[in-house]
């Protein structure tokens, strides 16, 4: 369950490793899997070694999303446990999502680590 000022990990490469929830959208209390939501990007990824001090133009051309930027998001993981229709509950170690544009693409191209399966049944995305 997400809410306000909760932190997730995102789990694509549009270059955000840590973010906030600042919103729940759909007029909610909590955000399960699925769910869209609001979050400020808190920590950038690095990518590579040549992304360092000195390699400024690859952390620019990497990176789709900087350090303070506003974004929406769809939760794909949640440590709180989830119960499927058919009896089984699934439980992550962590929250995490993936962000989207406001059109709901995924900004990035490729997602990191496990994720649920129906998401897509639940909300319109392509982060499946």
């Amino acid at each position: 369950m997400i809410q306000l000022k909760s932190m997730l990990n995102c789990i694509d490469n549009s270059g955000a490793a840590l973010v906030e929830c600042v919103k729940v959208l759909k007029m909610k209390r909590a955000a399960k899997i699925g769910d869209r939501i609001i979050v400020v990007v808190q920590k950038q990824r690095n990518f590579g070694p040549e992304s360092g001090p000195g390699g400024s133009v690859s952390i620019s051309a990497a990176n789709k999303v900087r350090r303070g930027d506003i974004r929406h998001a769809v939760v794909v993981r949640t440590a709180k446990k989830y119960q499927r229709p058919d009896g089984s509950v699934v439980k992550f170690d962590d929250n995490a999502c993936v962000l989207i544009n406001k059109g709901g693409e995924p900004i990035g191209s490729r997602l990191n680590g496990a994720h649920i399966c129906r998401l897509g049944r639940r909300t319109s995305t392509d982060a499946v």
